[in-house]
């Protein structure tokens, strides 16, 4: 019932619902004590709702955000309060006192501040707004100051609210002893604080505490491309969730051929990012994106498909690539927009025959299989449980945007599959990882997340009990707790050498200062290490786990876990990379024949129905390898869809960027040598020239004209 009510009042916890509830019950006690009136009563009620408004804000709570479309928004809120307070005075028969005159001035002046304050906090966050965001590029050409504290500018709006506390209160204490200096101590407060909070926001507007204009700071960009000189990009543009689709390519971007350059199109997105040697260029503008030189790419990596890669597709002088962010059967992997790049890179011949399957007018020659250099942290199983115990990792796919039944196993086949796995008659532990668009689309789907999560809780409270683990618990527990102080110090440390500068930076002042240093990279890389293994040791082997979260990334878990099971998507082709038994749910009920022959990841397979019944045939498997009956085809199968051991995946990886960059050479080579130097103007007046057309002036400009003439068109 309670998580029917967090999904009803958009929350994301019980605690929130909490403070929905009571901020939902506070106003209209509140306008009760204003018309009783009772000033306890009102003081009570008010106190109330300024601690729920906090908390909610605090929490980034969707209902707050919802409240603001329904003009219930927070200035509203706290106006509503301060005329009830009013309301209340006039109630009490102080219409005529001086500290009724006192209030209604409070507020109005308090209102007034908040223009300029609001004004003022706008303004200096516009100028401190670059065109750009960057990671280890150097941008020492222009002076980029420091930011402004954050206290000064972070929830600035509602902190200038809430300084009419002290006024509400002076009010409220005079209203009932009649010490009218009280009021007007406290409305001299919130003034004197309000204008306080006004100045002290006036420096930040001097030049010298503004970011360069956007003209000085895109120069100074040209002029690092310049000199970098990049060869190779991997191009990204997503939503808010969707970070994990370019970190997942980060480590091979810096084992990359050439000068690589990661290019992304959201703000938000980069403090998402891993830390990396590699050069960052966040461009949110297509406009600027477009007047940016990048000649000296000649390879661009596209890792989604998305309507802003037409800003990158137009360049002629680069080669463009799809590797996408996964292999799978899912109709995504064979997308008729896969057309428009000049090759479509897959991990092996699964993703060709995929295509020649789906024929959506890719064409075979223009499919290269390069394998999947991610894989390489995924460890070969042994045959044998890591711990006394089989580890089942328990990870499905979210629900997707189709509502086809057989994309999650979630909603008919979810709570059977725990059930069956936290009752298996041999013990095994469970490690349940959902994915994180979860909910997202179905509610369903969060609902059955939530149970799971409370399944895996109630287990482990339960084998917490059972006599068979306590004195396995009791020998861990110095172990423990040794592990879990490593944590926090490989955490703490971390944090320090993740975000570089000072604490609170703007995105202006990181881009200054975050530049590659290999020292700092090699030290974090080795402290996820530390803290990987430190995390698994931190609780028992006997412990079910919910993972949530960047860490322990997905590939960590699979090292961890002696079997898995799944849904149709990448995560199969990447676990098949293990060599470990795996079970896939056929929710939309094919049966099994027609589940493998549509699907080639779960040839290999325990094919689950939605019962989960099946799940017996692959605990055996797991716990003694002579009862692993399909341990030959996954072998054989892991070729079809990962591609050879050798040459690694890297340098397949490698030489797929080379053989396409010297295409794009031979290209650009023989489109100057056709041209011969020649202004297409020259070209297009011969044939246009009577209709007085003005020609373009360039191979470069006639091209973006083309480009912006088929946008306009486009559907």
């Amino acid at each position: 019932m309670i998580s029917t009510a967090i999904r009803l009042a958009r929350v994301g916890s019980g605690s929130e619902l909490a403070a929905a509830v009571l901020m939902g019950l506070g106003y209209p006690c509140v306008m009760l004590a204003a018309l009783i009136p009772n000033l306890w009563f009102f003081a009570a009620a008010g106190a109330v709702t300024y601690v729920a408004d906090w908390y909610l804000h605090q929490k980034n709570s969707y209902l707050v955000n919802r409240l603001s479309k329904v003009r219930a928004g927070l200035p509203i809120r706290f106006l509503l309060r301060q005329l009830l307070l009013i309301l209340l005075l006039a109630r009490e028969n102080l219409a005529e006192q001086p500290v009724f005159y006192a209030a209604v001035a409070c507020f109005l002046l308090f209102y007034g501040l908040q223009a300029p304050q609001g004004a003022l906090a706008t303004l200096i966050r516009l100028r401190r707004a670059m065109p750009v965001v960057t990671r280890n590029v150097d941008l020492h050409a222009v002076r980029i100051p420091d930011a402004p504290p954050r206290a000064l500018l972070d929830r600035s709006a509602e902190k200038m609210l809430h300084l009419d506390i002290p006024a509400m209160a002076g009010v409220i204490v005079a209203a009932a002893t009649g010490k009218n200096v009280v009021a007007y101590a406290g409305v001299g407060t919130t003034l004197a604080l309000g204008l306080l909070y006004t100045a002290v926001l006036v420096p930040y507007l001097r030049r010298r505490r503004r970011v360069p204009a956007a003209g000085a700071v895109l120069k100074a960009v040209g002029t690092w491309l310049r000199e970098y000189q990049p060869t190779v990009a991997l191009y990204f543009s997503g939503s808010d969730d969707s970070a994990y689709q370019v970190n997942m390519w980060l480590e091979t971007m810096e084992q990359i051929d050439g000068r690589p350059i990661i290019i992304m199109r959201e703000r938000n997105l980069v403090k998402k990012l891993q830390p990396t040697s590699v050069p960052i260029l966040c461009v949110p503008g297509g406009q600027h994106l477009m007047a940016m030189d990048f000649s000296s790419i000649r390879v661009t990596l596209y890792a989604a498909n998305v309507g802003k890669n037409i800003h990158m597709l137009r360049v002629p002088t680069m080669k463009h690539v799809f590797i996408g962010h996964g292999d799978s059967d899912k109709l995504a992997s064979v997308n008729p927009f896969s057309k428009v790049y000049d090759e479509v890179w897959t991990a092996g011949q699964a993703g060709r025959d995929r295509y020649a399957l789906a024929d959506v007018g890719v064409r075979d020659e223009d499919i290269v299989e390069v394998g999947r250099p991610q894989l390489a942290p995924i460890k070969r199983g042994t045959g044998t449980p890591k711990n006394p115990i089989p580890t089942i990792l328990y990870a499905p796919t979210w629900e997707g945007w189709d509502g086809n039944p057989g994309n999650t196993s979630l909603l008919l086949a979810g709570e059977n599959i725990m059930r069956r796995l936290l009752n298996a008659p041999g013990p095994v532990r469970v490690i349940y990882k959902p994915h994180p668009f979860t909910g997202l689309v179905d509610k369903k789907a969060k609902a059955v997340d939530e149970r799971l999560r409370k399944m895996v809780a109630a287990a482990n409270a339960q084998r917490a009990a059972d006599p068979r683990w306590v004195k396995e618990a009791a020998t861990a527990q110095a172990g423990q707790a040794a592990a879990r102080a490593e944590l926090a110090r490989v955490e703490s440390r971390i944090a320090a050498l993740a975000a570089p500068g000072r604490k609170g930076g703007d995105e202006a002042e990181e881009s200054r200062v975050s530049l590659a240093d290999p020292q700092r990279l090699a030290e974090i890389k080795q402290l996820r290490e530390e803290w990987n293994d430190a995390y698994w040791r931190s609780f028992g082997w006997w412990e079910h786990r919910v993972v949530t979260g960047a860490e322990p990334k997905l590939y960590d878990c699979f090292n961890e876990s002696d079997g898995m099971v799944s849904d149709i998507s990448s995560v199969v082709s990447d676990f098949i990379a293990s060599g470990k038994p795996y079970a896939v749910t056929d929710s939309a009920e094919l049966g099994a024949d027609e589940f493998k022959r549509q699907n080639t990841a779960v040839r290999a397979a325990v094919i689950l129905s939605n019962s989960a019944a099946e799940l017996d045939e692959l605990l055996a498997a797991v716990a003694d390898p002579a009862a692993d009956r399909l341990a030959a085809d996954r072998r054989v199968l892991k070729r079809y869809l990962l591609g050879p051991d050798e040459p690694t995946s890297m340098e397949q990886f490698n030489a797929a960027v080379r053989a396409l960059a010297a295409k794009a050479e031979a290209r650009n080579s023989g489109v100057a040598q056709r041209l011969a130097d020649q202004r297409i103007g020259g070209l297009d007046q011969e044939a246009e020239g009577a209709a007085g057309a003005a020609p373009a002036d360039t191979v470069a400009e006639k091209g973006a004209e083309e480009t912006e003439e088929a946008t306009a068109v486009a559907p």
